[in-house]
């Protein structure tokens, strides 16, 4: 399995020579500075590629493994008029990447936001910090400090008293917290910030677009890519929807194995492929991360190998050690090491994993600059437990 770490360009607070002592070969990265929409051009992606391997010669060598994200523009989500422009972007993009020998992209069509979470520091018992998300605090801040119209509707009896319970205790320095948390951008800059007024303005053009309709865009959207990816020789690995469930009035096309089966089948092709990302699905009790693993062993191109563990309120969830999960990380691995032995060489043979979303913790404590999730120690800690554990299971696997 190769073992790649997520980079955020030379903006980074991890720099590449931090990731060579990791043990990571494989960046997985992006071009963050090209707005979503715009085709990536051959130079950009050249001059990427030139900054991750300008050192191979007497460093431990490095290369670029995989694309996170290019990202999908929301216009292209809702079938609004004149997306088609993005589309024809989006398959220039994927032929430049091939001929810079990218071969994998991971992208995701998630409308409006990307992952979500209501906390970025969240306090464990160990003084670590790590991301969590709190339904009843994003409930109070959909009800009350958002105040999407029929946002009511969406929640039980008991999750309205907890709500207002949660709002009521929130002091005004929390709410602008949390505000910020929500809707000013994700870490590593993946996505733009947003005040309330803009939000709400966006949320507004997804209003009459349903599941359904999503996922039928998606699938327009794929018929049309899909061919570009398998002309530039890229596989496409969609990630899941995060968190996989529905939010603020949004439609989701990818929560459960079962929208992946729809997907597969819709668009049947070995560029149409999956993104296992263990942590989004495994916040769902019913998604077996295992199974999954099997039953898709062939179409999966990359795989998030991070935990999450669900607190009390099953629909509140914090990222945890990678090995002490909800998620049975050792059959995961197990399984995805026998899809690997079972593919024939090529590009896509060795499936790229990484540690995601680690844990701020030690010297990362005190650091000025980080982003959270994407701190070196904690991802460093993350990767160390999954190089054991391949280790220990290839030995045994048969």
């Amino acid at each position: 399995m190769l073992q790649t770490w997520r980079w955020f360009g030379p903006s980074d607070p991890v720099p590449l020579d931090h990731i060579r002592q990791a043990g990571a070969t494989g960046i997985v990265t992006s071009l963050h500075h090209v707005p979503t929409g715009e085709a990536w051009t051959e130079f950009d992606i050249a001059q990427r590629k030139r900054e991750i391997e300008c050192d191979n010669d007497h460093k431990a060598p490095l290369h670029w493994a995989v694309v996170e994200s290019v990202n999908v523009h929301d216009d292209i989500k809702i079938a609004a008029p004149g997306h088609e422009r993005y589309i024809e972007h989006y398959c220039a993009t994927l032929h430049a990447l091939g001929r810079q020998g990218i071969h994998t992209v991971c992208y995701n069509f998630m409308p409006l936001i990307d992952w979500t979470r209501t906390d970025l520091s969240m306090e464990l018992p160990s003084g670590a910090r790590a991301l969590g998300f709190d339904a009843d605090k994003f409930a109070a801040f959909d009800l009350y400090i958002l105040g999407r119209n029929n946002a009511a509707d969406d929640y039980t009896l008991a999750e309205l008293d907890r709500a207002q319970k949660t709002y009521e205790r929130l002091s005004e320095d929390d709410k602008t917290q949390l505000t910020q948390t929500l809707l000013a951008g994700l870490p590593g800059g993946t996505t733009g910030a947003h005040s309330i007024a803009s939000f709400k303005a966006s949320l507004a053009r997804y209003q009459a677009v349903s599941d359904e309709t999503l996922r039928a865009n998606l699938i327009a959207f794929l018929q049309q890519v899909v061919p570009a990816a398998e002309e530039a020789g890229v596989r496409l690995a969609i990630h899941p929807d995060d968190p996989p469930r529905p939010m603020l009035g949004l439609p989701r096309v990818l929560c459960t194995s079962d929208d992946v089966r729809k997907l597969f089948s819709a668009v049947d092709h070995p560029a149409n492929g999956l993104t296992l990302c263990a942590g989004t699905f495994g916040v769902r009790a019913d998604n077996d991360l295992p199974a999954m693993a099997k039953e898709f062993a062939d179409r999966i191109y990359f795989s998030h190998l991070r935990g999450t563990r669900r607190e009390n309120n099953p629909l509140s969830f914090h990222e945890a050690d990678h090995l002490n999960s909800d998620i049975d990380m050792l059959d995961l691995i197990a399984n995805l090491i026998k899809a690997e032995r079972e593919r024939k060489p090529s590009n896509w043979s060795e499936i790229p994993i990484r540690p995601d979303h680690g844990h701020q913790m030690l010297d990362d404590l005190t650091k000025a600059a980080v982003n959270p999730g994407y701190t070196a120690i904690g991802r460093l800690k993350g990767l160390a437990e999954i190089r054991g554990a391949i280790a220990a299971i290839e030995r045994f696997v048969d």
